[in-house]
């Protein structure tokens, strides 16, 4: 590398907590007549960073005495590998798994405005209902209606605020519920993953399908583990001790079937009054920080305890869909990058298992 390629390989990466040469970005940089042109390829989207990053790439020139000409900022993701001896499917370059230890932590919130957040950061997202006998992402979605199915065979996946959906909400009348034993339940997971024609029937690809699975650690999340090759994980959890005590176990099972754990993310950790603006923090402080610690997992974020969030929801339009500026929108999309660079940092899979999405 150049010299100005190696300070510019110094500048922090706030998203992966390292430098960008230590992040894996793909640094290019040429001089001429005083004047640099500098490319910059990171390995996960970042759109929200752009005006900083650029910022900071001036500076770094700037005390070189030159000026910049051009700057190319770009991103591409790769598949990374998943646990054992799985191969990345065909459609999706990640499947990115978001569960908890217990029910609500506001898991099935945090990934939904997760997907859209990553989509708004400049990827290509999915996200599919694990929870078959709780889905709720359709209501979240606003999405109503069957979707299609052009063969009889394969399922188009519904299309909301930017992001593909498949739920098991969508093929049944909204109060029917599932009254079924474990081995169906799985069933209907794999064929919802595997049947559904992720990326549209031009047969393009999911930079990430982000999977929200039920609570706790059952039927669901071992038939994950063992058939649905996931490059990684994120852990919901609130920062108050019964919380954080179920969220090690979450933390624990992901461990034991060798799903690499991406991060913690702490929901409902702080309340802002829309009246006073006196900050409370409801459910405890601290808990998510200590957790994330103990088991050598960065905290991805801690997301905000706010009606606006709730109410979007609800409404079938997302905190980061329908308030894209908002606070709690903007720690959504700081939190997405973390995954996001946290990925990017894992092991790739191997070529001839990822070559057919590159």
């Amino acid at each position: 590398m150049s010299s100005l390629e190696l300070r510019l390989a110094a500048i922090a990466d706030p998203a992966a907590g390292r430098t960008l040469g230590e992040s894996g970005a793909r640094i290019r940089a040429a001089v001429a007549d005083g004047r640099a042109a500098v490319a910059i390829t990171l390995g996960y989207p970042a759109a929200g960073w752009r005006e900083a990053l650029t910022q900071s790439v001036r500076e770094v020139v700037a005390a070189d005495g030159l000026a910049l000409a051009t700057l190319e900022l770009q991103h591409r993701i790769d598949a990374h590998a998943p646990q054992g001896s799985l191969a990345p499917l065909p459609r999706i370059r990640n499947v990115i798994a978001v569960g908890s230890g217990k029910g609500g932590v506001g898991k099935s919130t945090t990934a939904v405005n997760l997907a859209l957040a990553l989509a708004a950061e400049g990827a290509q997202v999915g996200v599919l209902d694990a929870d078959v006998y709780g889905p709720s992402i359709p209501m979240m979605l606003g999405l109503t209606g069957r979707p299609d199915s052009p063969d009889g065979k394969s399922i188009e996946p519904m299309r909301a605020h930017g992001i593909e959906a498949m739920s098991i909400g969508l093929m049944v009348e909204q109060d029917t519920p599932m009254i079924w034993r474990g081995p169906m339940a799985t069933s209907a997971l794999t064929q919802l993953l595997e049947q559904t024609l992720w990326g549209g029937n031009a047969a393009q690809h999911l930079d990430y399908l982000i999977v929200d699975l039920p609570p706790g650690t059952g039927d669901i999340q071992l038939t994950l583990a063992q058939k649905i090759p996931v490059a990684g994980a994120v852990v919901v959890t609130t920062p108050q001790d019964v919380a954080t005590l179920d969220a090690r176990k979450a933390l624990k099972m992901f461990e034991k079937v060798q799903v690499p754990v991406l991060g913690l993310i702490e929901n409902m950790a702080v309340h802002v009054c829309t009246n006073c603006g006196h900050i409370e923090h409801l459910f405890g402080q601290g808990g998510g920080e200590k957790i994330a610690a103990q088991y050598g997992v960065p905290l991805l974020g801690s997301l905000p305890l706010e009606m606006g969030i709730r109410e979007q929801g609800d409404a079938g339009v997302p905190i980061v869909a329908s308030a894209p500026e908002s606070p709690a929108a903007q720690a959504y999309r700081a939190a997405a990058r973390r995954v996001a660079a946290q990925l990017a940092m894992r092991p790739r899979a191997p070529v001839n298992l990822g070559a057919q999405l590159l």
